[in-house]
């Protein structure tokens, strides 16, 4: 394992600082095939479990647990503010997961907005932050059971979770139960998204996921055809 490590590691970073260009799907046919396993998996479990999850719970039952999953992510967003230099966005989340672990109920309300004018803001990660640093996003990958992510930002899913209080909690059928829940509470989120997929789904998913990474990055700023940056 030692000996292979290095391997790995050298891999990943010449993946890492390829070309950002905005065709760089080098790995389109491994894609491709696991995009089509993901996608049987999602039709035949994910999919109905989460249209039976969302006919037998209540809207605002519903609302409410995706609370509770969107406030454990305040504090991944928090720490990537502070790693990226914006001590702003590091207070304002931290604030936010106080607020709403009190007097939200564990983020069952958002308390934050509904009280002291506090909206959610976009999410950070770490792999937003490996790109602030100035860590190219390599070719585009799609990950076994979860979906489309680049290169630079697949191993930052791993490290995110370090800043995720269910990660420390020692009850690990409790922890294990929470993350399924969360899962089936984010599918049935993207209920009724697949009627808007038009032309080839892949390639769809793929521009999709890359215009959202990108306007993360840039924290909304779009540049317009007169290298102006405009935000929205």
């Amino acid at each position: 394992m030692r000996t292979l490590f290095p391997i790995v590691l050298l891999f990943w970073s010449a993946m890492v600082f390829a070309s950002d260009d905005a065709e760089n799907d080098a790995l389109e046919p491994l894609n491709r095939a696991i995009f089509s396993i993901n996608d049987s998996l999602d039709q035949t479990i994910a999919a109905p479990m989460a249209r039976a999850y969302s006919n037998i719970t209540p809207d605002p039952i519903q609302q409410g647990i995706a609370n509770v999953f969107s406030n454990l992510e305040e504090l991944t967003s928090a720490a990537n503010n502070g790693l990226q230099g914006k001590l702003e966005g590091f207070v304002y989340g931290a604030g936010r997961f106080l607020i709403n672990s009190t007097i939200g109920m564990a983020g069952f309300f958002d308390a934050a907005d509904k009280l002291f004018e506090m909206p959610k803001d976009e999410p950070e990660d770490f792999g937003q932050t490996l790109a602030v640093w100035g860590i190219g996003e390599g070719p585009y990958v799609v990950i076994p059971f979860l979906g489309p992510s680049s290169i630079r930002d697949a191993p930052s899913r791993f490290f995110d979770t370090f800043t995720n209080p269910l990660r420390y909690h020692s009850n690990v059928s409790l922890r294990n139960s929470m993350t399924g829940m969360s899962l089936l509470s984010a599918r049935a989120g993207l209920l009724g998204v697949e009627d808007l997929v038009s032309g080839d789904e892949y390639i769809f998913v793929r521009d999709i996921y890359r215009q959202r990474r990108s306007y993360l990055v840039k924290d909304g700023a779009i540049e317009d055809d007169f290298g102006e940056d405009d935000d929205y």
